[in-house]
């Protein structure tokens, strides 16, 4: 169920935070489509929407957007099928049942155009920020809360620079040294990492957790005692952890209590 190969990297090595393709290897065709280029003066075709409503509501409160994972490198599209998308229904459902429909809550997902990060591409992080644009239009001032795993939760990180976004639950995330913060002033975020995960690096999912403290989020860690990337030992416990997140992200109060395990500053140990 892991979208990035293990071979990759070492969990927990000086710099380990996601697959090696990340490095650069490998140049993407410099067409922001994955494809050749438009001659001059052919209009280019629209972009497919990048959102996906899974439970629309007429006068929401609040949304939360659901990231999956994906590659560092890869211009083909998400299968329909995709392990890493189909990991996050476990986490759709148990949110619903947080939020129920009289609670106002639009629920959703991000479309990926393409199944990689795609190195300075960010395509994720691109799709995200179109799928927050097209809720807004949607949805005026709603506020917004994004749900990422691994690359999603890269992703997620990087588009919670758009306004509307309230806070951000990353699951597993992809933090390679030096990712961007300066984007999550002012914003909650709630990371949830497996301590035996050897996909991404639980480190640099701490390091980013204090660089972003120190930009002015309010930011919280805490690991999963036996957990690995793909959330699926003790998945019940990730199931239940990323509802409660949602549930304290939505609250409109930004300086309420956080619920354990995320009321300490310190990362905690689940």
């Amino acid at each position: 169920m892991t979208e990035m190969p293990e071979t990759s990297e070492t969990a927990g090595s000086a710099g380990a935070s996601g697959p090696a393709a990340e490095t650069g290897a490998g140049n993407p065709p410099p067409h922001p489509s994955g494809g050749p280029a438009a001659a001059p003066g052919t209009p280019s075709a629209p972009l497919p929407s990048a959102l996906r409503l899974t439970r629309d509501v007429a006068d929401p409160r609040a949304a939360v957007l659901l990231l999956h994972g994906g590659r560092a490198d890869g211009l083909e599209p998400v299968p329909t099928w995709d392990p890493a998308a189909l990991r996050m229904w476990p986490f759709a459902r148990a949110i619903r049942r947080a939020t129920p429909a009289d609670a106002r809550v639009l629920l959703g997902s991000v479309v990926y155009r393409h199944r990689g990060w795609n190195g300075t591409r960010a395509d994720p992080a691109r799709d995200a920020e179109r799928a927050l644009a097209e809720l807004n239009r949607l949805h005026p001032e709603v506020p917004v809360v994004l749900v990422g795993h691994s690359m999603g939760g890269r992703a997620a990180l990087r588009a919670a620079e758009h306004p509307r976004v309230s806070g951000v639950l990353a699951l597993a995330p992809w933090c390679p040294p030096g990712e961007p913060v300066a984007q999550l002033r002012e914003r909650t975020v709630l990371i949830l990492h497996g301590d035996r995960d050897r996909v991404t690096d639980p480190q640099g999912a701490a390091d980013l957790a204090r660089r972003a403290g120190e930009a002015g989020a309010r930011a919280r860690l805490a690991l999963i005692d036996g957990g690995e990337h793909a959330m699926l030992r003790r998945a019940a416990t990730w199931h239940r952890l990323a509802a409660t997140a949602v549930t304290a992200l939505l609250d409109p109060d930004p300086g309420h209590r956080l619920p354990p395990p995320f009321d300490s500053e310190r990362p905690t140990r689940v």
